[in-house]
């Protein structure tokens, strides 16, 4: 017997046929979608610095995706904690960001300017600097040069 049925055919909620074993802690998802999970993607790491080498760290002991629910709940609860204090202190430069990503294709390069907004208020109001892994020390980081030969060339 055949139980499939097209989403837009059925008349019932879906309901997860395997729920997490109540040993899981509960956490809701980020609810963010690609563009303002890019824009915040450089201060969820250095914020939630200390849970996602937690998470990594188990990741890299078994690779049972079951091992390491809690420390991915962490990861997730620490990351909605930062997007919403965000919202809550940066929302117009954090909008103004995200949305420059989301009509470039996620390109950070046309979004440097609403970006230097974005670090800004971050800096003032969460006391967090984006920090791009990997610069080299001495390097200005392409998030802050002035004038970048991308910008030079598209005018």
């Amino acid at each position: 017997m055949n139980s499939f049925h097209p989403g837009e055919s059925s008349s019932h909620p879906f309901v997860e046929p395997t729920p997490l074993p109540a040993s899981i802690p509960k956490v809701n998802e980020v609810g963010a979608t690609s563009a303002p999970l890019k824009s915040a993607a450089f201060f969820i790491g250095a914020y939630c610095k200390e849970f996602n080498e937690d998470f990594m760290l188990c990741k890299a002991e078994n690779r049972d995706p079951a091992h390491c629910l809690k420390e991915g709940r962490r990861v997730t609860r620490c990351a909605t904690d930062l997007i919403s204090k965000m919202r809550e202190n940066c929302l117009q430069q954090f909008e103004a960001h995200w949305n420059c990503l989301e009509v470039n294709n996620q390109d950070y390069a046309p979004c440097r300017k609403p970006e230097r907004a974005l670090n800004k208020c971050m800096f003032e109001k969460l006391g967090l600097t984006k920090t791009i892994p990997g610069t080299a020390p001495g390097q200005t980081p392409i998030h802050e040069v002035e004038n970048p030969l991308f910008g030079r060339m598209q005018k």
